[in-house]
């Protein structure tokens, strides 16, 4: 291209250096080889030119490639946050702390474990509140996650209106793999959507749902305040209904797990970060030769020649 403007601008300047009154003076006089190789010297200049800004670009070629394996899903991590995420029957470090607390902090170590999977966060009690959209900024899920408290909403248990939120964040998604990991420790008695519905809208969009029960059986450690202030234990019967997260599981090809302590809560997410690995292939280039050196070489061999022919066999006169 550079070439093509140069020479067309040329044209356009071109003027005879002798002016005759008449061709017929010309006409006999025979045709040189100098006179046909007249433009060499600036088709070399053009040459060298167009190198010099190739050069300049930094051409290089490519020595090695390789071939890198990366895994990448879409995930919505749905989480429960009702009142019954208060009781106390988890553990960290030997102290005793509330359901919610746990699992934020097991989740914590599941998005750590994540590379190349973009990742959303929905929680849940009377309503379902979608706290973060699918991203690839584990920074500030982990940001929004910290923000998900006891209380914020008000108390119930809308498993069918989380699913549906869920379902939702990945409807548009573009990933072969699309997956809910939904975590409650109740039974459904919130929202107008009914789980196994909402569960079933989501395998016609090919989500697969992972469902856990968190809690201890039978009865469970709940805080409560005395009149001073302190706090005691009182036992509270939480009830999970295995039946529906079994049933939602089934629905979507997912799985339901029961964690009773946070050892198996943890287990249990180690067990779905292992199962969930979608392999990608992509291309990466490893290693370059820098044509920078040739290039230049080349240019400055080509002026010279230009430089020697101007003076020497194709010198010309104004």
């Amino acid at each position: 291209m550079v070439l093509f403007l140069v020479y067309a601008l040329h044209q356009r300047q071109r003027r005879m250096a002798v002016h005759f009154p008449s061709d017929s003076l010309v006409e006999t006089v025979p045709i040189s080889l100098r006179i046909h190789w007249r433009y060499v010297p600036r088709l070399l200049r053009l040459i060298v030119l167009t190198l010099f800004l190739v050069a300049l670009a930094g051409p290089r070629s490519v020595l090695k490639e390789s071939v890198h394996h990366t895994e990448g899903i879409d995930i919505i991590l749905a989480i429960d946050s009702s009142g019954s995420m208060a009781a106390e029957d988890f553990t960290i470090g030997n102290q005793r702390q509330n359901r919610l607390d746990v699992v934020k902090n097991v989740v914590e170590e599941f998005i750590a474990q994540r590379k190349n999977d973009r990742i959303g966060l929905v929680t849940f009690a009377a309503f379902a509140y979608s706290v973060c959209p699918l991203t690839m900024d584990y920074a500030w899920l982990r940001t929004n996650l910290a923000r998900v408290q006891l209380g914020l909403i008000a108390d119930g248990t809308a498993i069918g209106s989380a699913i549906a939120s869920s379902t939702i964040r990945l409807q548009h998604s573009q990933a072969k793999s699309k997956i809910m990991i939904l975590l409650t420790d109740g039974i459904n008695n919130a929202g107008k959507i009914d789980p196994v519905t909402a569960a079933r809208a989501a395998q016609a969009l090919g989500i697969k749902i992972y469902t856990i029960g968190a809690g201890t059986e039978g009865f469970a450690p709940f805080p409560v305040q005395d009149i001073l202030g302190g706090k005691f234990y009182q036992p509270v019967r939480i009830d999970i209904n295995e039946d529906v997260l079994k049933k939602i599981a089934e629905i979507t090809d997912g799985k339901y797990f029961r964690a009773t302590d946070t050892q198996s809560l943890r287990k249990i997410y180690k067990i779905i970060d292992s199962l969930e690995k979608t392999p990608i292939k992509e291309k990466g280039y490893l290693e370059y030769d820098e044509l920078f050196g040739v290039v230049l070489v080349v240019a400055l061999a080509l002026l010279l020649a230009e430089l020697i022919l101007s003076n020497t066999l194709l010198m010309q006169i104004p």
